[in-house]
């Protein structure tokens, strides 16, 4: 084994050590027996098996909170990602985990710029005219520095904090061994997939922590609109731009949600509402390239209510069938059409086992019932899609992450309009945009293209056929034609047999050493110790100690 995997084996086993602590003291060390993980937690502390902070009388969803914000950046993001996840976890849990902030004390300046400098590969001095040395944001990630370029222009600077990357791989790594012993040890939590789920936050944190590919996501805003007098994406500096370092043009810009300076600027709090529902929507249904995170924080309004959107490190992406299938959904809750509802969400949706299609459609139509004759101006989405997330979790139908992403995004967006002006409602708005794309997946030009790359697949699939069909025949002659058999539901049973069996191997191991050392009792062979045989001494000691281990460990598991 290398040195470098040593030190990476001792940092995990550090950082398992301090998980399992904050989660024994937040009340959830049933979950680690359960997990079999409490021999992580250090012994001293293990001693104290019920050991738990006083957190008075605290829901479960509250306790994972704060849980997750004592173990810091990882479980941080961990959490507000899982916020946007109401297709798999209960309204009380995306709640909590929206209250997560991951506001943290700046780091020194020196670590900066030392940051900056070997990134970007020249002094500071040269790189910038001048340099705030105190940041004016800094978050879990990274902090924020006001700069001048050579060139004159005010920039802002967001630099990764150091040592960042390393903590965050190391929790990965842990929540990956967690997710797989919940998925062995926990038969509840197979229907969400934990490792599924931890595949898809590693994928968005790796993407977030590289900062060359959120200067490409704003290059890319800033083409999609560049001719939209609405919006404002900033430039970005490429030559200052490298993986732990951004730098973009600073905003001058009043943050969307301080309501008395808009007032005092002169700017129209609706128009503001309209142009930020513009932008989000021709994200969405234009470009289906989105701004994942638009909380209020990253938005700022210009003069003539120009929106300026600024942290694109969380991007989420649509491809056509997706898009397609939410402007369908949209439709469907606005027409009340249930039927196209039901096929919609069926189409993206992906389910462990046969849903109860009649008991589904039922639901949704009481669903859309209750809207039934409410004016479109009063529905509100976020309402209206936690209704229909109950109804999707309920039938355990997953969604596409990206697609529960962009949701919490308009209803996010709905929340800062109806801030700025409360008669805001983004169903209106949206139910244009989402028509204009369903009209055009009915052009000719693109049912054409649809029947061109079915023609194509298939003559694909015929050419191939005759060489498949003969390989399997072949096969079957030479009686070489496997069958791969998988197991269901027999995981516990193996697990159990597993265990009985070495615990009686180390029964017969320990019922030898005790007749090994009776018989050099009976002989007297060997040294002596106190007028006994020292063999058969520490035969006898080492039967002892076997057995109260065998015990302890029946003991422990409930079952004599």
């Amino acid at each position: 084994m290398s040195i470098f995997k040593v030190r990476e084996t001792y940092q995990d086993l550090k950082r398992y050590g301090h998980i399992a602590t904050i989660f024994i003291r937040y009340g959830f060390g049933d979950l680690l027996d359960r997990l079999k993980a409490r021999y992580y937690v250090p012994w001293r502390r293990r001693l104290l098996r019920k050991e738990r902070e006083e957190v008075g009388p605290l829901s479960t969803p509250e306790r994972l909170r704060l849980a997750f914000e004592e173990l810091g950046p990882t479980f941080i993001k961990l959490g507000q990602i899982l916020s946007s996840r109401p297709d798999l976890l209960p309204l009380d849990f995306i709640r909590e985990f929206s209250k997560l902030q991951d506001k943290v004390p700046p780091f020194p300046f020196g670590a900066a710029k030392d940051i900056i400098e070997s990134q970007l590969g020249r002094p500071l001095a040269e790189l910038f005219e001048s340099f705030e040395e105190t940041p004016v944001a800094a978050a879990s990630l990274s902090q924020v520095h006001r700069a001048k370029t050579r060139d004159g222009d005010e920039v802002a600077v967001k630099v990764q904090r150091p040592g960042i990357e390393s903590t965050i791989e190391t929790d990965i790594r842990i929540l990956y061994d967690l997710a797989t012993l919940a998925e062995q040890r926990l038969p509840e939590t197979r229907h969400y997939e934990p490792v599924r789920i931890i595949d898809e936050f590693a994928r968005t944190i790796r993407r977030e922590l590289d900062f060359v590919r959120e200067g490409r996501n704003i290059d890319r805003a800033r083409k999609y609109f560049a001719g939209d007098e609405t919006v404002y994406i900033p430039r970005v500096y490429r030559e200052l731009t490298a993986p732990k370092v951004v730098t973009m043009e600073y905003i001058h810009g009043i943050k969307i949600s301080d309501l008395e300076q808009l007032q005092a600027a002169g700017l129209d709090r609706k128009t503001i509402a309209i142009n930020g529902a513009d932008l989000i929507l021709k994200e969405v249904f234009e470009c289906r390239f989105f701004h994942a995170d638009p909380h209020p924080g990253n938005l700022f309004v210009l003069e003539n209510n120009v929106i300026a959107p600024v942290d694109f490190g969380m991007i989420g992406m649509l491809d056509e069938e997706t898009a397609h299938q939410m402007a369908t959904i949209l439709m469907a809750v606005v027409d009340k059409d249930v039927d196209s509802l039901v096929d919609a969400l069926l189409a993206i949706g992906l389910t462990p086992e046969p849903i109860d299609r009649i008991n589904f459609r039922l639901e949704l139509s009481d669903f859309l019932e209750r809207y039934y004759e409410v004016p479109l101006k009063e529905l509100n989405i976020g309402v209206i899609m936690d209704e229909l997330m109950d109804i999707i979790r309920r039938y355990r139908l997953r969604l596409p992450s990206d697609m529960v992403m962009m949701i919490k995004a308009l209803v996010i967006n709905e929340g800062v309009g109806r801030m700025l002006y409360p008669e805001f409602n983004i169903v209106e708005h949206a139910r244009p945009y989402a028509r204009e794309l369903l009209i055009r997946r009915m052009e000719p030009s693109r049912w054409l293209k649809e029947v061109s790359k079915t023609v194509r697949e298939a003559a694909v699939f015929l050419k191939k056929l005759p060489s498949d069909a003969g390989e399997i025949l072949s096969k079957v002659k030479k009686d070489e034609l496997t069958i791969q058999f998988q197991h269901r539901g027999l995981e516990k049973f193996i697990r159990e047999l597993d265990r009985s069996s070495n615990r009686l191997s180390f029964a017969v191991v320990i019922a030898a050493l005790i007749i090994g050392s009776s018989l050099i009792f009976q002989t007297g062979f060997g040294p002596r110790l106190f007028g006994y045989p020292l063999l058969g001494l520490a035969g006898f000691l080492l039967a002892c100690i076997l057995g109260i281990w065998l015990l302890i460990g029946i003991l422990r598991s409930g079952r004599l």
